[in-house]
């Protein structure tokens, strides 16, 4: 047993970015604690001084409304040096000897860090799922059947010698297995970045939002848009785009009668009709200077709402992302419309993370 804490996933190599985002939210929630982790290791324990404040700490925020980690556990018991023989009875062990969180679990999830050390893992957790879930449901830790409306165990396994048993609760957690979203590549788009922005759709806008960002018939603008990964997912919805890139754009997408390519400066290009429902951007460009172009076309209305990526260095990643970010919002604060924004490490994102700027009036926030 060691120290309760919050696990969070993440990208291998954001180790210390997620650690400096936990301490530094938990820390103005007054969950007080200090963050421990190993390089490339793929997850970041943020080990509490005050044990009790568990519950409280892991309703602070949800973790799509965090921008590294993947998923977030309130860990309640950690086992140290699991022997091979019946791990299922090593961990029943370990649950006698804590209190119970919940009355009852809903589900369980078995889980890896997303590594190339923790993928050896990845067929023991799936067979270990089985005769676990039989055994806690036998012990009264799990429903008869799968409940996703109820809090969910989860068994973070480090190592096949030490694991982590925490749960999520369903409103605050991400409901994928470790995290993860994963999207099948469409094969008649032009390159893999499609990803990056069906990534951010699906998973940073809300059907409703979804429905008055991605409007039909409506106009967006994609800065930086060759080969036309990110105007597929636009023309794919019945956008017409003006794509902006001095290289060129797929044939196939211009042979869709919806998109128009000029080759033209991202930073000095000016939307044809004087405003469009939706700028997209994702061009190889300093943080703070991408930041301020979006805000840019916010504030004047030549778009009414933003998608982007701002690339990132490779030290103080988070410093830079909330620095960008303070600046952009405290213009868009200023404005009389309202906007819910959301910065998110989406797992198709590498050195990036996507930003999200739906506008809307103060009245619907």
């Amino acid at each position: 047993m060691s120290n309760i804490s919050i696990l969070g996933y993440c990208r291998p190599g954001y180790e210390n970015d997620t650690a400096n985002e936990l301490t530094s939210r938990y820390g103005e929630a007054r969950c007080y604690g200090y963050p421990v982790s190993k390089k490339n290791s793929g997850f970041v324990l943020y080990h509490l001084y005050d044990g009790s404040q568990l519950a409280q700490t892991i309703t602070q925020f949800a973790v799509h409304d965090s921008i590294f980690p993947r998923q977030l556990v309130a860990v309640f018991a950690t086992l140290n040096d699991i022997e091979k023989e019946d791990r299922v009875g090593q961990v029943l062990e370990a649950l006698k000897e804590v209190e119970k969180p919940f009355s009852i679990f809903g589900a369980i999830d078995v889980e890896y860090p997303d590594t190339e050390e923790g993928k050896t893992l990845a067929k023991f957790c799936r067979k270990f799922t089985v005769p676990l879930r039989q055994a806690l449901r036998k012990a009264g830790w799990l429903t008869s059947k799968e409940n996703l409306g109820k809090p969910k165990l989860h068994i973070f396994f480090e190592s096949f010698e030490i694991c982590h048993i925490g749960y999520t609760l369903p409103s605050y957690a991400s409901s994928d297995h470790l995290g993860i979203c994963r999207l099948k590549f469409p094969s008649d788009a032009p390159s893999r970045s499609t990803l990056k922005l069906e990534d951010a759709l699906v998973n940073m806008l809300s059907d409703k939002q979804q429905a008055k960002v991605l409007r039909s018939g409506g106009r967006a603008v994609d800065l930086g848009a060759c080969p036309g990964g990110w105007t597929y997912q636009l023309v794919k919805r019945g956008m017409y785009v003006e794509a902006i890139d001095n290289g060129l754009v797929a044939d196939s997408l211009m042979s869709t009668g919806l998109v128009e390519h000029h080759a033209a400066d991202g930073f000095t290009y000016r939307p044809q009709f004087g405003r469009v429902d939706l700028l997209v951007c994702d061009m190889i460009e300093q943080p703070d200077r991408v930041a301020k172009l979006m805000g840019d076309w916010l504030v004047k209305h030549w778009a009414t709402h933003a998608i982007f990526n701002l690339k990132l260095p490779m030290k103080q990643r988070y410093e830079t992302v909330i620095e960008a970010m303070t600046l952009l919002k405290s213009r868009l604060n200023a404005l009389e419309d309202a906007f819910a924004v959301k910065v998110r490490h989406l797992y198709h994102d590498r050195d990036e993370v996507t930003v999200t700027i739906v506008r809307t009036s103060k009245d619907e926030v």
